[in-house]
């Protein structure tokens, strides 16, 4: 697993929602923590979610889809969040004014496997947002708005020529990181994104599962 640590990687664990298991993650220092506002999502953190308190050192992400302004930035300044992740449908014009309040992440659905199409998807579409958002996220596209344990072709990734940097996500887990690596070595990632593969139910995640990641990405 040396050339996950060559790769130097940071990780992104998303959809957590319970605090109890929030604190037990947090224990591993991942870069990223992802909290979904998404009422339709089975990770909806609630109308009356209460964020423990974790390391300033792990940058809180808040995913929203389609949501509007006013909602994403109250609870933006609510639970202190670092990043805003959207994960809709958003215009670079949108993702402007959140970004004048709080650092934004911009997530784009590629073709799964069964819609493999190199042509499915142009990345020069995504030249737009370059100027109004930190970092791109890469998920499959399906109509749940991410977390669906759905892999895309990840070949598709050798397309892409913009300069800004960007999560992988989509289906990752354990077993296929270090392959993850090789097939995108390319175009290598900024971040991993892993979500549902890492759970023992929806927003719960396996302690476990997550032991054997960070063991693989540090190397060690």
């Amino acid at each position: 697993m040396q050339i996950l640590n060559m790769l130097k990687m940071k990780l992104k664990i998303c959809g957590m929602k319970y605090p109890d298991n929030i604190r037990e993650v947090a224990k591993f220092s991942p870069d990223f923590m992802g909290f979904i506002f998404y009422q339709q999502s089975k990770r909806f953190v609630g109308d009356d979610f209460v964020m423990p308190e974790i390391s300033p050192g792990i940058a809180k992400v808040g995913v929203f889809v389609n949501d509007a302004l006013e909602r994403i930035l109250e609870k933006a300044a609510k639970y202190k969040l670092d990043y805003v992740q959207l994960h809709g449908g958003e215009s670079p014009e949108f993702c402007k004014k959140v970004g004048n309040k709080v650092k934004v992440i911009k997530a784009f659905g590629l073709p799964c496997y069964s819609e493999r199409n190199e042509e499915s998807f142009l990345f020069d579409s995504l030249a737009e947002y370059e100027n109004c958002c930190e970092y791109f996220l890469f998920d499959t596209r399906t109509s749940e708005h991410g977390g669906s344990g759905k892999s895309f072709d990840r070949n598709i990734l050798r397309n892409y020529q913009l300069s800004k940097p960007f999560f992988l996500s989509g289906g990752i887990d354990e077993a296929d990181v270090a392959d993850l690596c090789i097939q995108t070595s390319v175009t290598k990632p900024f971040a991993i994104d892993v979500n549902s593969k890492f759970e023992i139910e929806p927003g719960l995640k396996d302690i476990d599962k997550l032991k054997i990641l960070i063991h693989e990405l540090s190397g060690k």
